[in-house]
């Protein structure tokens, strides 16, 4: 199906005050703060998870935003979840976005629920809210809580995978108003321009970012997704309760991806499957953190999406940034080569005489 492209294409890098279209998403355990800095500083903008850095690295929130300013000016984000399944993590979550307002931060993706109070919050300071979406009606409830744009994710994520191609997702969302972002399937700079020609604002990443240097995961977490290939990425229920696309190990395949008869009853039982979802996320919590600090001497629940065929090798987080912004430079002087070219065909004296006769028939044909 074709669908128009919006005219805001500039507008994310806009709200955001960043160089470069490109996120590097709020990952659990792996968004560090040398991580989300490097990303930031390299033009992108990164995005701080917050139980990353307090639980998995174990920063002070604030002194964790603190250090990341320390190695960047460029502006930074900050991952909000909105699930409302524990009311004291809520409140956490909420003094959270207040520090780091405080501490400067205005770009804010939400994730899980509505995200209403973050965009209140946000908007009061000058902020600005994109909010993850799985489907177009998602995407309609965060637009009435004024979120002011939309990150879409995708089948290919990894981690909390969508359901829908990239394709699909867009043309759910184009029309909307808002700009709106891949996240899921991008690998390399070939994926990248893929979506962008389809009309997306910008791409969100997350596994190309495990494997870069400055990602303090294990090294057998960042070699795992250099060798591995999209038919290695697997949904398992087993480890959070709900499908996780991760890569199918050894330790994957002794362990099976599906949770057991009881687990799937309180799972989706109406009066057990808030504590047994809270259950499987604090026990997510624990393992994925053991795995990406342990590698293979835990169990190795890697997470990933099926950007993994094109990723083969580890970087610094700049050189992959340049490898990126370079594609995008190269696609707007195609476009503005493009434009100039058709310009001057235009405006040479044989085209104005081909073009008035042209415009003088199509006018006869029509006045007819």
């Amino acid at each position: 199906m074709s669908v128009p492209t919006p005219n805001n294409s500039n507008l994310f890098l806009q709200q955001a005050g960043i160089e470069s279209p490109i996120i590097c998403g709020a990952m659990y355990p792996c968004s560090n703060p040398e991580l989300v800095a490097a990303t930031s500083e390299a033009g992108g903008i990164g995005i701080i998870q917050p139980i990353a850095m307090v639980y998995a690295h174990q920063h002070d929130f604030r002194e964790g935003i603190k250090l990341i300013k320390s190695l960047t000016d460029k502006p930074i984000g900050l991952n909000v979840i909105v699930e409302k399944s524990v009311s004291a993590y809520e409140e956490r979550m909420k003094l959270w976005m207040d520090i780091a307002l405080e501490e400067g931060v205005r770009f804010f993706v939400t994730a899980l629920g509505n995200p209403q109070w973050v965009v209140d919050k946000a908007h009061a300071k000058g902020g600005i809210v994109y909010h993850n979406i799985t489907s177009r009606k998602w995407a309609k409830r965060a637009l009435q809580a004024g979120v002011d744009g939309l990150i879409c994710v995708n089948e290919a994520a990894g981690g909390h995978a969508g359901t829908l191609s990239a394709k699909q997702l867009y043309s759910e969302t184009y029309d909307l108003g808002v700009p709106v972002l891949c996240a899921g399937g991008i690998g390399d700079e070939n994926d990248m321009l893929e979506v962008l020609e389809l009309g997306y604002q910008g791409v969100q990443l997350g596994t190309r970012f495990i494997a870069a240097k400055e990602c303090q995961a294990h090294m057998d977490y960042k070699n795992s997704i250099v060798t591995a290939t999209e038919k290695d990425i697997v949904l398992t229920d087993k480890i959070s309760g709900v499908p996780c696309a991760i890569i199918e190990t050894e330790s994957v395949k002794k362990m099976g991806t599906h949770a057991g008869p009881i687990a799937r009853m309180l799972l989706k039982g109406r009066k057990t499957k808030h504590w047994a979802r809270t259950y499987y996320a604090i026990l997510s919590i624990w393992k994925f953190k053991r795995s990406a600090k342990e590698g293979m001497g835990y169990k190795d629940y890697f997470q990933a999406g099926k950007s993994v065929e094109r990723i083969t090798s580890i970087e610094s987080v700049r050189d992959i940034m340049e490898g990126f912004k370079g594609a995008i430079r190269t696609r707007n002087n195609i476009g503005n080569s493009g434009s100039k070219k058709l310009t001057s065909e235009m405006n040479s004296p044989l085209n104005k005489v081909t073009l008035n006769s042209s415009m003088h028939s199509q006018g006869a044909i029509q006045d007819a």
